[in-house]
């Protein structure tokens, strides 16, 4: 099975539908097998009061909270459901990640082929349950957690019917440092669980993602843009559409690259026997 790659799109639509359907084009002009989006009712996350993270802040420079920040990036439910239609027509998997419990029953109705759950609710049951209760397959992120978190959340996916799951590696922070990203963490998580795993990246590299193939990763997710200098929290930690086509063909190369582990001559070889 080739490499699953999931071009995050994010919120980096900025709130516009418009520029949401210009990312999907770009995720399915780049070659990737999927673009996701998150969906999210800003009222059922966050405080008015909640503070923004260090690197929200330094890439945003217009909302004071972390509210008036996700409210200006929030898309309605029949947004969702329009992109769906024009990933639909694109030909490309539609995906969005659930931030809170309503939205769980609204995707639900999207059909989707899978979840992604987000690292921030690996430890968060009462979602993870709801997940797991949709009897769909899920991939989990992993960023920030240890061990024992990944395998409480695995545990909690497999008791309420979740029939298969995937694990990615993460580190979360945005770019992250590539002294780390800790890529043997993937063959860790595939010696542990024994499932397909793969890595979710937040470096602002297109070689970091072709690597993480390299050590067994059969799931890439990657942030990408239009536009890197856009305003929004997650626009610098993103490839733009030329880069996230290079960082395609990277991955495809080395999966070609890595054969099937039979030592013995190649075709090529034969004749200089």
């Amino acid at each position: 099975m080739s490499v699953y790659i999931i071009a995050e799109a994010g919120v980096n639509h900025n709130g516009s539908i418009d520029i949401a359907k210009k990312l999907v084009k770009a995720a399915k002009q780049a070659g990737a097998d999927c673009v996701k989006f998150q969906t999210y009712i800003t009222e059922n996350l966050v405080t008015t009061t909640a503070k923004k993270a260090d690197y929200q802040i330094h890439n945003t420079q217009n909302e004071d909270t972390q509210y008036s920040m996700l409210k200006k990036l929030e898309l309605s439910f029949d947004e969702f459901r329009e992109l769906k239609r024009y990933c639909e027509e694109m030909n490309i998997d539609f995906i969005s990640t659930p931030f809170d419990l309503d939205s769980i029953d609204f995707l639900e109705s999207l059909e989707m082929k899978f979840w992604k759950i987000p690292s921030g609710e690996i430890t968060n049951f009462p979602y993870l349950k709801k997940i797991a209760n949709t009897k769909l397959p899920v991939i989990l992120s992993t960023g920030m957690s240890s061990i024992e978190e990944v395998s409480s959340a695995v545990d909690v996916l497999k008791k309420n019917g979740c029939p298969d799951i995937s694990i990615l590696h993460c580190t979360t922070e945005y770019p992250t440092p590539v002294e780390e990203c800790n890529l043997n963490a993937v063959r860790t998580l595939k010696e542990v669980y024994g499932v397909r795993v793969g890595y979710s990246d937040h470096t602002d590299s297109i070689l970091i993602p072709a690597a993480a193939v390299a050590v067994g990763a059969e799931i890439i997710e990657k942030h990408f843009t239009l536009d890197k200098s856009m305003e929004g929290p997650d626009h610098k930690a993103s490839l733009e559409p030329k880069q996230l086509k290079e960082m395609v063909r990277n991955i495809r190369v080395i999966e070609c690259a890595l054969g099937d582990g039979v030592k013995s001559p190649s075709q090529s070889e034969i004749p200089n026997i």
